[in-house]
């Protein structure tokens, strides 16, 4: 098993994630603008929701790029990690917008595995992660997850403790 390098892309996969809670903290509605551009799906309901924001992505993306360097990863696998967690927390907007949750809902499962599952199989290659590997960091993230969470929570970053 690769434990550095797992830990490695777990911490940049909670800056990805943490990094637009934070920013919305910081910046409020300043320059936060709506991905889907308040556009609905053929469903009616919004394709993401108000609460994914074009800031939000490229405060994560730039975040994880800046950070990659300092864990010893390359720059475009910080980029790589990053985008693929966005990729990952977008999809599960969309599947929670589909099944009629309002957006910052709680959806356990579907909000922490494909948010960790994306970047590790994004990575496998480069970090020569395995089958084992990628398991194992998805079991810890999401663990890790619920557990920080309610911390996050406490210290008033997060409005709610899930």
């Amino acid at each position: 098993m690769h434990y550095a390098s797992l830990f490695h892309v777990l911490i940049m996969v909670a800056l990805a994630n943490g990094t637009p809670v934070v920013a919305t903290r910081i910046f409020g509605d300043t320059l936060a603008r709506p991905l889907d551009g308040h556009v609905k799906f053929i469903d009616g309901r919004p394709i993401f929701g108000a609460s994914k924001t074009v800031r939000g992505i490229l405060v994560a993306l730039t975040v994880t790029a800046a950070a990659a360097p300092l864990l010893g990863l390359e720059l475009l696998t910080g980029l790589l990690i990053g985008a693929s967690a966005m990729t990952g927390d977008l999809f599960s907007s969309f599947v929670k917008r589909r099944m009629g949750l309002p957006p910052s809902s709680r959806a356990t499962g579907l909000d922490q595995i494909p948010e960790s599952l994306l970047p590790l199989l994004a990575c496998r290659s480069a970090l020569s992660f395995s089958a084992a590997d990628i398991a194992a960091g998805c079991a810890i993230f999401f663990v890790g997850e619920l557990l920080l969470s309610n911390l996050f929570f406490r210290f008033r970053v997060r409005n709610r403790p899930y």
